[in-house]
């Protein structure tokens, strides 16, 4: 895009208006130079999601659907939030939790506890941050372990971790892991951007066999063949149910995340998503054509939810507790978020980012940082940061080099 033209596109809104990016990128999508800024395409959504609206007890005894992602409830602030949900309203619901729990063991059993008290049902994926070994005090080998030790837990307190229907509604989970090369965009190379190992705690708390290199697609491929031991069961559910819900961690589309120039940590979409995660998703889906696809997601911290090829993607995280503080209508009221009650609910209203792009069209050749991201690096390189500006500058959470942080 011509640079007249990158001009013309609407600057970020405010912190409180929009998602900052999750798993330590928490400021990485705007920051303090954004916040004098207006926004000239897409207004400030004042209205709650329709979803509030199913924030009681369903007296029809029809299935109902939520969904929610990144719990993160290693923070104090999150495990409060869950233990706030009503222990009477959700009997009989679903709840589908797409990854990112809790960094520990013990927390993430509390964790499913506290929610199995509340819902009919749970399905769960794990997320990265799950699966992290660092504060786990040597009881694992690898993350590897780590995954075996929560699916096991999951079945003891009932947790589905495989496809199941319910009623006409066929949920099935998906397990994944990124890679690098899901990143197919234009790199930005107008500005040093610190290194993947850098900014991503996963290749410092996670551990891994030799053979599993999280410089290649052998992770991610590793994880996508988890699946194939629920193919005749999905198969099944395609021939049966009248909708099909799939749900990962990861992301299954680089047009699901911001353009690179928009970031603050462009190199994030090369740890982010999977290939195999999208081919999956489409062999499901893509069986039956007049049935409307759902596919629900995290791992980014972004609301989203966008049609793309006949199938909507969805995400409501909960995300850090900061984030929610300057994200438009937070998150403690409107999730989880209702996703099918007598078929798919109303479109999720607190996504900035997806409706932006609703309107305005991607042009991910164009590398012409925005203003925002472009004032950030240059106030970066004038000055020499020491250790805590460096935490800063690769975020927090799992891109921070404090022990305090990523929790």
């Amino acid at each position: 895009m011509a640079a007249a033209l990158a001009c013309s596109l609407p600057c970020p809104p405010s912190p409180s208006l929009v998602n900052r990016l999750p798993d330590g990128f928490s400021h990485l999508a705007v920051g303090r130079c954004a916040r004098r800024t207006k926004v000239a395409s897409v207004g400030r959504q004042r209205v709650l999601p329709a979803t509030c609206l199913f924030h009681g007890p369903c007296d029809s005894g029809d299935i109902r659907i939520f969904v929610v992602s990144d719990l993160h409830t290693d923070y104090g602030e999150n495990m409060e939030w869950v233990k706030r949900l009503p222990t009477v309203w959700h009997k009989g619901d679903v709840l589908i939790v797409a990854g990112d729990v809790a960094e520990t063991i013990s927390n993430f059993e509390l964790t499913m506890l506290q929610l199995k008290k509340r819902f009919g049902s749970i399905f769960y994926v794990p997320g990265n941050h799950d699966l992290w070994c660092r504060r786990e005090g040597g009881k694992f080998t690898d993350s590897l372990e780590k995954l075996s030790e929560l699916l096991e837990t999951c079945n003891e307190l009932g947790v589905q971790t495989a496809p199941k229907s319910m009623g006409s509604v066929g949920i099935i989970p998906l397990f994944s892991w990124y890679h690098k090369s899901f990143d197919r965009e234009k790199d930005i190379t107008s500005v040093q951007i610190p290194s993947l190992e850098m900014a991503c705690k996963d290749f410092h708390a996670c551990r891994w066999p030799s053979q599993l290199s999280s410089d290649d697609v052998a992770l991610a491929h590793f994880f996508d063949t988890m699946n194939e031991k629920n193919h005749e069961l999905i198969q099944e559910m395609q021939k049966n149910c009248s909708q099909l819900i799939t749900f990962s961690h990861f992301v299954p589309r680089q047009d699901l995340c911001p353009e690179k120039r928009m970031l603050f940590y462009p190199n994030l979409p090369k740890i982010i998503g999977s290939d195999f995660l999208e081919a999956r998703i489409r062999s499901i889906h893509g069986e039956n054509k007049n049935r409307s696809g759902c596919h629900i997601f995290g791992h980014t911290h972004f609301c989203w939810d966008a049609v793309h090829d006949g199938i909507r993607y969805v995400q409501a995280p909960l995300a850090y507790p900061k984030e929610r503080k300057r994200r438009m209508n937070g998150g403690e009221d409107w999730l989880p978020f209702c996703i099918y009650h007598k078929g798919l609910t109303d479109r999720l209203s607190p996504s900035y980012w997806s409706d932006y792009y609703s309107i305005n069209k991607r042009d991910p050749d164009n590398t012409d940082l925005a203003p925002w991201v472009s004032r950030f690096y240059r106030m970066s390189n004038n000055s020499k940061p020491h250790h805590d500006d460096r935490s800063n500058l690769h975020g927090r959470s799992k891109t921070s080099t404090s022990d305090d942080d990523g929790r």
